[in-house]
């Protein structure tokens, strides 16, 4: 027995002397592959041919595909902004406004756009001006130029680099110095896929500031809102949205109409009984309304714009993104949907009104056809839609 258990100990202790050189030498590996992370967009006064490649593709997928993932979108022009580290890019205006306007406030930000110099977007010219200071940027919404709202969001380039910086000025520095920023980049944005879908994210934004002005600035307000009253960290309000957002998660996987039906109708009741038991005021069951239909309805759309291109008959990406290692022409759209449902009862903060929307979007889709004509009309929000959809009888 004595044997056995010795034996038993050196098997025990070569696996531990195993994995603990595996952790090593993967420790290493990633350090070595951090050292080597860009700190820098690869072309900083210009759009690059990868990013133009990219937009001229988002593009594309919006004139194909609009009208089926928002009806009446496909129509419409998609001015975009880009930025990086030092400049942002304007394209689809012409002779533009001078600077951009944030949809809180008036006031005018940069200067003057100038023509980039020898060089244009899909045979037009485009433009561009450097930022007024490092980090003072249109930021990832939507921007007024003049009186037209454009999409804003980083280059694909900036995105990486800006994204891994803020994770790693938030590790103590030994664990920055080994984390996988790479792949931990790669998964959150989804590759040039995610990104291309980020883009009719803020473009459905800039839908929301043409279509609903009032609305989308009431809506921008009341993430301060939010900020200042909403009680964050309060465990029964935690516990409450808890089960919330997972009956919202369960319904998403009902497999029939009637149970999807069912668990809209309980999660509606939860949530009238998490405000009525917490007392919440009803300014901040505004907000909540109103971060659901800005946000909420933003990442619907980045979500659909994902599944009609991986599942709408004869769409074919563009083909100047075959040499882009990052495309997997939206084949991943099914893990991508799994992770983002798999994410809803755990979203943080102000984050869960995004996938609350989202997902009350999605039950629509499923119980209630036609909604989407709705879901602008003034104080009408998504919860009363899905109220509504609950009463009427499942075929």
């Amino acid at each position: 027995m004595a044997r056995k258990h010795i034996r038993w100990g050196r098997v025990v202790a070569g696996s531990l002397a195993g994995i603990l050189l595996g952790l090593a030498a993967l420790a290493c590996w990633t350090a070595l592959d951090n050292r080597r992370l860009p700190r820098h967009s690869r072309v900083v006064d210009r759009l690059d041919e990868r990013e133009k490649a990219l937009l001229s593709e988002a593009l594309h997928l919006h004139r194909a595909l609009g009208d089926s993932i928002w009806p009446g979108w496909a129509g419409e022009d998609l001015p975009v902004v880009l930025y990086n580290e030092r400049y942002a890019f304007l394209t689809g205006l012409s002779e533009p406004a001078e600077g951009w306007i944030r949809v809180q406030g008036d006031k005018v930000r940069g200067g003057p756009w100038e023509r980039v110099p020898d060089d244009s977007f899909e045979g037009a010219a485009y433009y561009r001006q450097p930022l007024p200071s490092p980090g003072e940027n249109p930021e990832a919404f939507t921007v007024r130029i003049g009186d037209r709202w454009a999409a804003s969001l980083p280059t694909l380039d900036w995105f990486g680099i800006s994204l891994a910086d803020r994770m790693r000025g938030g590790m103590p520095s030994a664990l920055a110095a080994i984390f996988p920023y790479r792949l931990a980049v790669r998964f959150l944005m989804g590759g040039s896929d995610g990104y291309l879908c980020l883009i009719q994210h803020e473009a459905f934004h800039a839908h929301q500031g043409a279509a609903a002005p009032v609305r989308i600035a009431s809506a921008e307000r009341a993430a301060a809102e939010v900020e200042r009253g909403y009680p964050f960290g309060r465990a029964a309000s935690e516990e409450a949205w808890r089960r919330e957002l997972g009956l919202l998660t369960s319904c998403l996987r009902a497999p029939t109409r009637e149970e999807a039906r069912a668990l809209a109708q309980r999660f509606l009741e939860c949530r009238q009984d998490r405000r009525d038991r917490l007392g919440l005021a009803a300014a901040l069951v505004g907000c909540e309304r109103q971060r659901e239909w800005l946000e909420g309805l933003a990442k619907y759309v980045e979500l659909e714009s994902w599944r009609r291109a991986a599942l709408t008959p004869g769409y074919r990406p563009l083909a100047a993104l075959k040499s882009d290692p990052g495309f997997k022409a939206y084949a991943g759209f099914q893990g991508r949907l799994s992770r983002e449902v798999g994410q809803i009862a755990w979203a943080k903060e102000d984050t869960r009104f995004y996938y609350s929307g989202m997902a009350q979007a999605m039950i629509l889709d499923r119980l209630m056809p036609g909604w989407k004509s709705r879901a602008f009309v003034q104080d009408v929000w998504l919860e009363d839609l899905v109220a509504e959809a609950v009463r009427v009888p499942v075929p």
